[in-house]
């Protein structure tokens, strides 16, 4: 079936001459790494296409490549390849884009169908496991720095292989990967994790302030003027709520941070049991199972969001 589907995309690839790939707002190095990963991969196959990966740049993930202008005046009747992300309300960077068609790449369990073609598979590691197999099974073509970019998105979103929705599945795609490419998979490692001391402070911060309870719900709710102290950005907690996956006491936990610019609370929520994801949805927001993200506008609704984790945890505990 997967090959079916993956057969299907390469041949609509081939037709458009046109083609933008756009992934989720506020990306993770998934949603990067496999937007970037497949436009280059379409246009080292396809010389001659106009491909484009647009979106607003975040400063720490240049690493993986540079975006494009989203300059569509020149894209007229586009293909729209989306990765990483379950609905088009999600996407960034399409607002003006007049697109033919929509391929969707996602990992996100999503009810709704939302693309002409879709690659859903909520059992996969990753957005970057479904595009490695997507090149490794078509013509499409693949060099270091394509191959370098998968490794680190599928390296990111499994937490090193140690989420539950790793499967050996993964292990094989990711052996195949290595194999065909021989990329220095160690030295990638410190592209990743490397960080600054700012931020090891700031990730100390978060372990001194982590509020708990009894239930196994630990939270925080990170202020601009914290952000600004410890001089990180908005995106800096999601990308620290994977380190605190074995706290022996904690079944839930959420990190809550304002976005001044946009004026939104985003909200990243891991669990090591009770199933989240319905939470978020209530809260503008979803994911999978055990890893989930939403957004708040209201301040006086955080504390409603966080009394719903308590319940959850306490129900969980209960029918344990």
């Amino acid at each position: 079936m997967a090959r079916d589907i993956e057969k299907k995309i390469f041949k609509t690839i081939k037709k458009y001459k046109n083609i933008v790939i756009a992934r989720h707002i506020g990306p993770d190095p998934d949603a990067i790494a496999s937007q970037i990963a497949l436009r280059d991969s379409i246009q080292l196959t396809f010389p001659n296409k106009n491909v484009i990966a647009v979106g607003m740049t975040v400063a720490k993930f240049k690493k993986f490549g540079l975006l494009d202008k989203s300059d569509y005046e020149n894209f007229k009747d586009a293909l729209l390849i989306i990765t990483d992300v379950p609905t088009l309300e999600r996407v960034d960077g399409i607002e003006n884009l007049n697109y033919q068609e929509i391929i969707k790449i996602d990992h996100h369990p999503c009810s709704t169908k939302v693309a002409d073609l879709e690659y859903i598979d909520d059992s996969a590691s990753s957005a970057c496991q479904l595009i490695t197999e997507l090149i490794l099974n078509t013509p499409l073509k693949i060099n270091q720095n394509i191959a370098n970019n998968l490794f680190l998105g599928v390296v990111s979103d499994s937490d090193r292989f140690l989420i539950s929705y790793t499967s050996v599945k993964t292990f094989k795609i990711i052996t195949r990967l290595l194999e065909e490419t021989k990329i220095d998979f160690i030295s990638l490692y410190d592209k990743l994790y490397e960080r600054p001391m700012n931020e090891i402070k700031f990730h100390g911060y978060l372990c001194e302030n982590l509020i708990y309870n009894d239930n196994g719900l630990a939270y925080i709710h990170i202020s601009p003027e914290i952000l600004k102290k410890y001089d990180v950005d908005v995106a800096t907690p999601s990308n620290m709520i994977n380190d605190f996956n074995y706290i022996k006491d904690v079944l839930v936990w959420t990190f809550i941070t304002y976005d001044e610019k946009n004026e939104v609370y985003k909200v990243n929520i891991r669990s090591r049991g009770p199933i989240i994801n319905e939470i978020a949805a209530k809260y503008n927001g979803g994911g999978h199972k055990f890893a989930s993200g939403a957004r708040i506008y209201q301040e006086s609704d955080i504390e409603l969001f966080i009394k719903d984790l308590d319940n959850l945890c306490k129900e969980y505990q209960k029918n344990s």
